[in-house]
């Protein structure tokens, strides 16, 4: 089927009433499209797939068997939908009674969404989360995470190097030392630890191993073990983190990779400087992180939105 604009597919069974499909789209059996739907080029729309009005589709989104996206749903590029996911628009439907406006949902570049998971209204799925087959997504899903189960929770992060068997190299050592990460300026630092009969001891001291004077610390603890913390990048603050009591596991991202650590002895500390994204989930629970900041608390220092982060490191670098 074409149009005076694009060249796109539709199954002899299928049903599409837009003219707004983009080029070598292609439509199969059985799925309907509403008029006023938009979908981008490069598109795979399986069978028994059914799009309402209000819905933009990037490009290159494939769409697998027994999906419905219903008005309010945006899905940006290179998205991958599994079969007989379940999207949601209202949180309290009632037959015959609509709201004046559906909670938009937003679902991010090269996300995807398992086999048979449902999500609620509302929510943001996060640039390249992947929602695990049958989760029932109840929060948004920051940038990058797994999520899995009903509620959906937290289990890792795509595309994080995992720095565990490194981090327990580091932290089994009593002499002071520093490693490099593959993120850009990420160290990780191990302190002298004194054991003794009446209890261990471990310092460090600033500038010459903590690589700045700090003006402020704060202690995070009594976490859920489902709930994540951090999620933010700073333009100025450097940090060092330490887990005085228990394990945490942190993800550092420089805008190109990410690595995954696990702090769990409280002489070994992480050095996050400018410009790098953090994230730490996982706390056990007796878990009690320690940060110390180079600056006062500024709320315009910090970066919250990983997509504004990504942007701010290419400006930098071009």
């Amino acid at each position: 089927m074409t149009n005076e604009n694009t060249e796109y597919f539709v199954h002899p069974n299928g049903l599409c009433e837009s003219p707004h499909i983009g080029k070598d789209t292609k439509i199969w059996a059985f799925a309907h499209v509403l008029p006023q739907a938009r979908l981008g080029a490069e598109c795979n729309i399986c069978d028994n797939v059914f799009i309402e009005n209000d819905v933009v589709i990037g490009d290159r989104v494939t769409i697998k068997c027994g999906v419905q996206v219903w008005d309010g749903i945006n899905i940006e590029n290179d998205v991958f939908i599994g079969p007989n996911a379940t999207f949601t628009n209202d949180r309290m439907p009632r037959s015959k009674q609509y709201p004046d406006e559906f909670l938009r949902t937003v679902v991010k570049t090269r996300a995807s969404i398992g086999a048979n998971a449902t999500i609620l209204p509302g929510l943001t799925i996060g640039e390249n989360a992947m929602v695990g087959a049958g989760a029932v997504v109840t929060r948004s899903v920051p940038p990058f995470a797994i999520v899995v189960g009903n509620p959906a929770k937290i289990i890792g992060y795509a595309d994080a190097v995992d720095n565990t068997s490194e981090s327990m190299k580091v932290s089994a050592s009593s002499k002071p030392a520093v490693t490099g990460t593959n993120v850009a300026g990420v160290t990780l630092h191990t302190f002298k630890a004194v054991p003794d009969l009446r209890g261990s001891l471990s310092v460090g001291e600033f500038e010459r191993e903590i690589p700045f004077t700090p003006k402020r610390y704060f202690l995070v603890y009594d976490v859920p073990t489902a709930d994540t913390r951090g999620e933010h990048a700073h333009h100025q603050c450097h940090q060092f983190l330490i887990a005085v009591r228990g394990s945490i596991r942190v993800v550092v991202d420089d805008g190109r990779t990410r690595e995954e650590i696990t702090l769990d002895k409280p002489n070994m500390g992480l050095y996050l400087p400018p410009m790098t994204w953090g994230i730490q989930y996982k706390y056990s629970q007796d878990a009690m992180l320690l940060v110390f900041a180079s600056d006062y608390y500024d709320s315009a220092d910090y970066i919250r939105d990983y997509g504004e982060f990504v942007s701010l490191i290419k400006s930098q670098q071009a």
